[in-house]
């Protein structure tokens, strides 16, 4: 089901689960504000009433203080009391006036009963009528004999009023206490309500489409939901109801599909295992010829050809050669063994890309194409490429009409290139055995004229001296000339065997301190210095093979100076491995002039052998010397110069 149907099945917002939901909230919660604010209004009226029950109880209070200042006006001389009970009268007359007015602020007020206002009426008009007169008539008289005539009358009315606003208070505090337990009842009641309508509306349809899951994964496909609404679970239960008719449909033709898939698989399966095979084989250290042979054996098996070749391109981009081919005649081989691009199928594969040829019989091939003599009825050639550099073919010949498939074609290309890459990494490991193997030449060219060819120099020209010598027949100068032939002979001896030593040292295996003791061993016996080792602080990782050489080379060459040239007793042996890798060896020897040295380098080639393979290994290499104060030399390779071992 797309997404058009999924929101062309939305539910009508009238119809909606939510707008019920909401609609039944907002009802609810109208409701209940409506009995809150009720009840808040008769609090209310209730806090005024109160109120005014107070102050109308204060209006006796007050008449009775009148009579008492009344009375005592009577006793004092007069008008000695006039001023107290005006001030009586007055906070009376304000009562009675906030009574009849209210006061929202406090609140106060009287209720809305007409029989409660008209006796307040009463009381205030019985007040200013007849109380205050007569009050004043018994001040002037000095007799309250007419104001406490009236008095008990004033005083019932008042009990009047506090009665009737007593039983008007009482009246609405039963109505509040009902109003409350009503609000209860509609409180539990509508809990039920909407628990039963959750019920209803939500948690039946999600318990009936559980259900329904449930024969859906007992694979009873025939059940359906019942579609009773048109909110949001009706839409859930018609979207069931058309996925268990499709389930229904598709587990039907499932068997099949699943035979189909399972075929496909283990086709898949097949392409990846010959693919694996043939990379594993490629991977292996064998010859060209041998790796060509045993994937083309493999090819053949796998996509069951009657024969096939493979054919490698020349530099120039001109001509194929043949390299092996299986399952056909000697005159073949003979006839395609080299042959010009674009001269045949074989060629054109190698330009303009994949080349198919479902009959040969039929297709317009070249007379001289030997494939069509020898039976076969089909071909198919596929480059041999690494990166986009393409090195050759190799081509399948089968003898029944060809009927490979996309992926068998993607799968002989993905073989071609993977071909190609092995191809490749062998030329390149030729490459970088026949550099390396110049560059150690070079070094080794570079240390025998150092070494070998001087003496050798050097006996020449003594024996040119000593054949003119014996032609003069100067036996003085014989003699003088014999013992240098003889040291010459002896220093060129001994520049051999160190050669033949520090050759030997990339055949044997070890860690360096072990090599680095063999070689102060042998510079010891040769040379008869005395030499300190100091290899204590070797805490850090070791060295990778191809540097540790690097390393005992350079410390061979730099032994190899001293015994030569430093004239020295003793040599001082340095070595650190931490964070960073140092070496150091020192002597106290003759010395020399760094500068006069660099001004005739050509004739002392170690120094620049050491900074070579100090730089091969990427490292620094720092030479110190001065006439008379010995020479020393510091190699100093920091971590992040170190090669993975």
């Amino acid at each position: 089901m797309n997404d058009t149907t999924v929101l062309s099945n939305q539910p009508a917002l009238r119809d909606r689960l939510s707008t019920r939901i909401i609609a039944s909230s907002a009802v609810a919660l109208v409701v209940v504000l409506s009995m809150i604010a009720w009840t808040l209004w008769l609090s209310w009226q209730m806090e005024g009433a109160g109120a005014a029950i107070n102050d109308a109880g204060s209006l006796r209070m007050r008449a009775n203080l009148v009579a008492v200042e009344l009375a005592k006006a009577r006793e004092a001389p007069v008008g000695s009391h006039g001023g107290h009970l005006h001030e009586q009268i007055t906070i009376q007359e304000g009562i009675l006036t906030q009574l009849v007015r209210g006061n929202p602020a406090r609140p106060l007020f009287l209720p809305e009963d007409p029989a409660v206002l008209a006796q307040m009426d009463k009381v205030a008009h019985m007040w200013e009528q007849d109380m205050v007169p007569a009050a004043l008539q018994s001040l002037n008289q000095v007799s309250s004999s007419t104001y406490l005539q009236i008095l008990p009358d004033f005083v019932m009315q008042a009990d009047k009023l506090v009665s009737m606003l007593e039983a008007d208070s009482s009246s609405k505090l039963s109505l509040l206490r009902l109003t409350q337990g009503i609000l209860s009842v509609i409180a539990g009641i509508g809990t039920l309500t909407m628990i039963y309508l959750l019920y209803l509306w939500i948690i039946f349809p999600i318990l009936r489409l559980g259900d329904g899951l449930r024969s859906m994964a007992a694979r009873q496909f025939g059940v359906r939901l019942p579609v009773e609404t048109q909110d949001e679970f009706g839409v859930l239960a018609s979207g069931f109801n058309r996925m268990a008719d499709e389930l229904e449909d598709l587990y039907g033709d499932l068997e099949a599909r699943v035979l189909e898939k399972t075929a496909q698989l283990a086709e898949q399966n097949q392409e990846l295992g010959a693919l694996y095979d043939i990379t594993a084989f490629l991977n292996q250290p064998n010859e060209i010829e041998d790796m060509c042979g045993g994937f083309l054996d493999r090819v053949i098996q796998q996509f069951g050809a009657g024969g096939g070749t493979i054919r490698t391109l020349d530099p120039k981009g001109e001509h194929l050669t043949m390299v092996v081919s299986r399952g056909l005649s000697d005159a073949h081989d003979r006839s395609e063994h080299c042959m010009k691009v674009g001269g045949c199928f074989c060629g054109t594969a190698t330009r303009n890309g994949i080349l198919f040829v479902d009959d040969i019989q039929k297709a317009q091939v070249p007379t001289n194409f030997q494939c069509a003599k020898e039976g076969f009825r089909s071909l198919a050639v596929f480059r041999i490429q690494a990166q986009k550099e393409v090195l050759g073919s190799f081509s399948l010949h089968f003898r029944d009409t060809l009927a490979l498939s996309n992926a068998e074609r993607h799968l002989l290309e993905t073989l071609g290139q993977h071909l190609g890459v092995a191809l490749e990494n062998r030329r390149l490991s030729a490459v970088a055995r026949k550099l390396a193997m110049v560059h150690e030449r070079n070094l080794m060219a570079q240390g025998l004229h150092d070494s070998i060819a001087q003496g050798l120099n050097f006996l020449n020209l003594q024996l040119q001296l000593l054949d003119q010598a014996a032609g003069r027949g100067d036996l003085v100068e014989i003699n003088d000339i014999v013992p240098l032939l003889r040291a010459g002979v002896d220093e060129s001896y001994q520049d051999v065997r160190e050669l033949l030593g520090n050759f030997r040292s990339r055949l044997e295996q070890g860690d360096l301190l072990t090599a680095v003791e063999a070689t102060v061993v042998r510079f010891r016996r040769q040379s008869g210095i005395e030499v300190v080792l100091n290899a204590d602080d070797l805490a850090g990782p070791p060295l990778p093979p191809e540097q540790q050489l690097q390393v005992i080379f350079i410390l061979q060459e730099a032994l190899s100076n001293v015994r030569k040239h430093a004239h020295a007793t003793k040599v001082e042996i340095k070595i650190q491995n931490r964070h960073d890798f140092e070496l150091s060896v020192s002597d106290n020897g003759v010395g020399y002039d760094p500068e006069e040295v660099d001004q005739r380098a050509d004739e002392h080639f170690g120094r620049r052998i050491m900074q070579e393979r100090a730089k091969r290994m990427k490292a620094v290499l720092e030479l110190h010397s001065s006439p008379g104060q010995g020479a020393s030399i510091r190699l100093l390779l920091r971590a992040e110069a170190r090669q993975a071992a």
